[in-house]
């Protein structure tokens, strides 16, 4: 734990909104970096507005604040949507934008004209990717959800996921039944990930795979030019890890090149930003100690005890930094030596 404000950082997962100079402090003093993440979700403010404050963001802090942008389903049936949407892209990135987002709305929301829901790989999606995937741009991917999600609330295995299902009914799919299925979900996102080899994509939330490590690591096998994020998922590993550590922290050594840290933090509606930079200070300083410590720890969000990981530093440096830099070539500096934190 003594090396965790030394040590340079990324979370390649939040989402900040307006100034955010609260958060920013508090991740400079802590040695984090991040990505914040534009995303088409009613909950947060306008896609206007959250690119408006990314590209702010980037600005004031250079270095140390890099953005993804994301597309608008609205108008999706209208002919020249995909135009609209690549165009938007371009600009984007022509903006400082290293990626670009799509949600779960795809595929849990979205209806074309006849009622049908429109999955990742619909044709009318297509010209988006083969944009993305010829001009070398990261797709970040949040398809499904955790498998929780299409259980009852007794089956499911940790109290977050409860608790978030039941204060947002309307993503609770096992109450949706009309919905695409979770394999649906993912078989769609994998359909359009086949159609498109070259393409690069941030796989987030350990790919909706989050039950089963044995589930991500096919999932890599199989798409090579694919990552994936620890973002809000953490607890579904310390989850597995009460039954078997060992088999946990042999899928973060196997995979140690394709596995990015992140949080998901996020700025709520109306909520403080000092209240944010408490939130992700203990987040960071909890994720710090399972991956980093063999520490014997307990989560509110399950009964049982579990050991930290106690991940070699070479490897905790690759899902904490390296694997961001490498995907997102350019968005932040190199860090001066390989365990130097950022500007302190």
């Amino acid at each position: 734990m003594a090396d965790f404000a030394r040590v340079a950082k990324i979370d390649a997962h939040v989402h900040l909104h307006g100034s955010a100079d609260r958060f920013m402090a508090q991740a400079e003093r802590d040695g984090v970096r991040v990505l914040t993440i534009n995303v088409d979700y009613p909950d947060f403010p306008p896609i206007t507005e959250q690119q408006r404050d990314a590209i702010s963001l980037r600005q004031r802090y250079p270095g140390r604040a890099a953005f993804a942008a994301t597309i608008s389903v609205e108008g999706f049936t209208s002919p020249g949507w995909a135009d609209a949407a690549v165009r938007g892209i371009a600009a984007a990135v022509a903006q400082g934008a290293v990626g670009v987002k799509v949600w779960k709305n795809i595929g849990m929301g979205l209806r074309d004209a006849g009622g049908g829901y429109v999955m990742l790989d619909d044709a009318r999606l297509l010209p988006v990717f083969d944009y993305l995937e010829s001009h070398d741009i990261v797709l970040l991917g949040h398809q499904a959800e955790p498998l929780n999600c299409w259980l009852p609330f007794d089956q499911m295995t940790v109290l977050s996921d409860r608790t978030y299902f039941r204060e947002h009914p309307q993503y609770y799919m096992y109450r949706h039944p009309e919905v695409p299925s979770h394999e649906a979900q993912l078989a769609a996102r994998d359909h359009m990930l086949a159609q498109h080899p070259g393409l690069r994509f941030d796989s987030v939330h350990l790919a909706s795979l989050e039950w089963d490590v044995d589930e991500v690591a096919h999932f890599l096998d199989r798409y090579p030019n694919a990552n994936v994020d620890l973002a809000a998922r953490m607890v579904h590993l310390q989850y597995q890890a009460v039954r078997n550590r060992d088999k946990v922290r042999a899928f973060l050594i196997r995979y140690q090149d394709r596995v990015l840290y992140g949080t998901d933090i996020a700025h709520a509606r109306g909520q403080a930003d000092e209240e944010v930079a408490v939130e992700a200070h203990e987040a960071w300083l909890a994720d710090w100690r399972f991956l980093n410590t063999a520490d014997t720890l307990h989560s509110p969000d399950f009964d049982g005890t579990f050991k930290g990981l106690a991940l070699p530093a070479a490897i905790a440096d690759k899902i904490y930094r390296i694997n961001a830099m490498k995907m997102y070539p350019g968005a932040w500096p190199p860090s001066d030596g390989a365990r130097a934190a950022a500007t302190p």
